[in-house]
């Protein structure tokens, strides 16, 4: 914990420091652009990602990046609840779903009963990946090539999610309206570079 003590030593004196007029701003009001929707892995960092600033971007991590279908519930809610809030209360105009290299998430898709039993909360989550799996599945099916699987699925997984975030009503109004942009990444640890996907082509580019 000592380096955690020590950045926090640091952020004080130096990077607040230097952006004192940017957080005495923050201070009482926030207005992010971008609903960024990204994977809790510790290697995928959206602010270093996009070179954004404190208040651009109102983050949702979770799980291999996913987003669970629109549901009316008394349940605890959380990325729902997020996503709400983004759109009804801080009026965002973008959401980017990323995905990321080397998805713990979306690996466990292909784990074994026993070792599924370990992590039941994991498993019934993952559960909103799996229509991504059956897709990729198919492909790999047909063309007899299992090389490229991982990328597939968790690319896969990013068009699924983007899809999932059209059964929320609000999101579907404002989206259909022109009113909200959906974007969906793939960010490629190892070497740095992002991917936004091509609705109409159905690929994703490298942004550069």
């Amino acid at each position: 914990m000592k380096i955690l003590f020590d950045g926090v030593k640091e952020f004080s004196k130096k990077d607040f420091e230097k952006n004192k007029e940017l957080f005495k701003r923050l201070g009482d009001t926030q207005q992010p652009h971008t609903l960024f929707i990204g994977c809790s892995d510790s290697r995928v960092v959206p602010d270093l990602i996009t070179k954004s600033l404190p208040g651009d971007l109102f983050v949702v991590r979770n799980l291999a990046n996913v987003v669970p279908y629109y549901r009316e519930s008394s349940d605890y809610l959380s990325t729902t609840s997020a996503i709400e809030f983004a759109l009804v209360v801080l009026n965002v105009e973008n959401i980017v779903v990323c995905g990321h290299s080397n998805c713990g998430g979306c690996k466990t898709l292909y784990l074994d009963e026993a070792e599924l039993a370990k992590i039941p909360h994991t498993r019934k989550w993952i559960e909103l990946v799996k229509h991504a799996k059956e897709k990729v599945d198919a492909v790999i099916k047909d063309v007899g090539n299992t090389d490229d699987i991982e990328w597939l699925v968790e690319q896969e997984n990013v068009v699924e999610q983007m899809n999932h975030l059209l059964t929320y009503p609000m999101v579907e109004e404002r989206y259909s309206k022109g009113k909200l942009n959906i974007y969906g990444w793939y960010y490629e640890i190892g070497t740095g570079s992002v991917y936004n996907y091509n609705s109409k082509e159905k690929v994703f580019e490298k942004i550069e």
